[in-house]
């Protein structure tokens, strides 16, 4: 019986020492420089100034986030920059900024001394400088992911956030044929664009918001119905032909429009997929536009509000706004009414993805409406 308490007591004691000779690594530590790389060309930080794109205007609002003491309700910065946890060290318009962290921050203060943020990376570029230790942040391509996991690069994701969609532009003739809509969005493999293109990151989608944020997008079919497509475009006289636009600058979605063509060829429909000149930009000569939208708020309101408003005036959907303090059935029938018109063909959710270097600690990934948490990560300097 002593002997075995005396072994006990062993062990507890070899534990604790164990755990305290860990404790030092494990403690956060203030110091160092954080080294970021991003796609984006950010040519001004003044939040007055629009942005040129909507990647820069990402980009910039989440270097905003780590200037700014606060955000204004309708997404505006107040105050001056550097009341937030970090002031601009130096800049380099559309290359190169550097954040010093603040000591007059309000909150406490961040834990690494610097950033240092490179701008205009290629993804190829950027996954470079991740695997051989380069750089200890960067946004990736969701369809990269699984590469980037391959080649030891260590990855996060958030939920599924973004959505892509197809938007019938309002006005067109084919636009305006309801049985046209639908034999496009039946003829679809989501399942495929998953799989295949995004290399299983992501979701197919067939509502309007993500399953983790409504919990109801199983209610919405994302199955293919090429039989069903093809009967619905037999109805429809003469010969249209649908030309479908995407991002000129966007490789995914020209991947993924050239997969919707094979899909609605294969069932009899008249289709082509040509590129547009930027994100949104619509044309006389399309029908339809492949569209990225991210979700603003994890909440579903306010992530379905601000996808109408988004996608609305392209479309032209006739939906009547949606007030605060509405029920969740409500917001149901809201997104169901816009799917059922196929103004909006939902096709999949993408999660944002980041590379990270080994020595950054208390990452988390961040939720919709959230920006980088860099002020609250530290790195340690014995995992280089």
């Amino acid at each position: 019986m002593k002997l075995r308490l005396f072994l006990i007591l062993a062990a507890i004691s070899v534990t604790l020492v164990h755990a305290a000779r860990l404790e030092p690594s494990r403690r956060p530590r203030y110091g160092a420089t954080l080294r970021v790389e991003i796609g984006a060309v950010v040519n001004s930080l003044d939040p007055a100034v629009a942005a040129a794109n909507p990647e820069e205007a990402a980009a910039k609002d989440q270097i905003g986030a780590l200037l700014y003491d606060h955000r204004n309700p309708d997404g505006t910065f107040a105050g001056v920059a550097g009341s937030g946890p970090f002031r601009i060290a130096a800049w380099d318009p559309g290359k190169h900024v550097t954040l010093a962290a603040s000591d007059s921050s309000r909150g406490s203060r961040a834990f690494v001394d610097s950033i240092e943020i490179q701008m205009g990376r290629a993804a190829k570029d950027r996954l470079l400088d991740l695997e051989t230790g380069n750089v200890d942040f960067a946004e990736l391509p969701a369809e990269q992911a699984r590469s980037a996991s391959d080649h030891g690069v260590r990855v996060s994701a958030s939920d599924p956030d973004e959505l892509v969609a197809v938007v019938f532009v309002a006005g067109r003739p084919i636009s305006e044929d309801a049985h046209a809509r639908e034999a496009l969005a039946r003829s679809i493999d989501r399942a495929a664009i998953v799989n295949f293109i995004l290399q299983k990151e992501g979701e197919p989608a067939g509502g309007l918001l993500p399953q983790w944020s409504s919990g109801i997008a199983f209610l919405f079919s994302t199955a293919m119905d090429a039989a069903g497509a093809k009967q619905l475009w037999s109805q429809i006289a003469g010969s249209p032909t649908i030309v479908l636009g995407y991002d000129s600058a966007d490789s995914l979605e020209q991947t993924i429009a050239e997969r919707i063509a094979v899909n609605a060829r294969d069932a009899g429909i008249s289709i082509t997929a040509e590129s547009v000149a930027g994100p949104g930009s619509a044309s006389p000569n399309f029908d339809a536009r492949l569209m990225r939208v991210r979700m603003p708020s994890p909440h579903p309101r306010e992530a379905l509000v601000n996808l109408v408003a988004m996608l609305g005036p392209l479309a032209a959907l006739d939906v009547a706004p949606l007030p605060a303090g509405v029920s969740s059935d409500e917001v149901f029938d809201r997104e169901r009414a816009i799917v059922n018109s196929y103004r909006v063909v939902p096709l999949v959710w993408l999660p944002q993805v980041y590379g990270l270097s080994a020595r950054v600690r208390d990452w988390k990934a961040p939720a919709p409406g959230e920006s980088w948490p860099f002020a609250d990560v530290w790195l340690d300097q014995e995992s280089q």
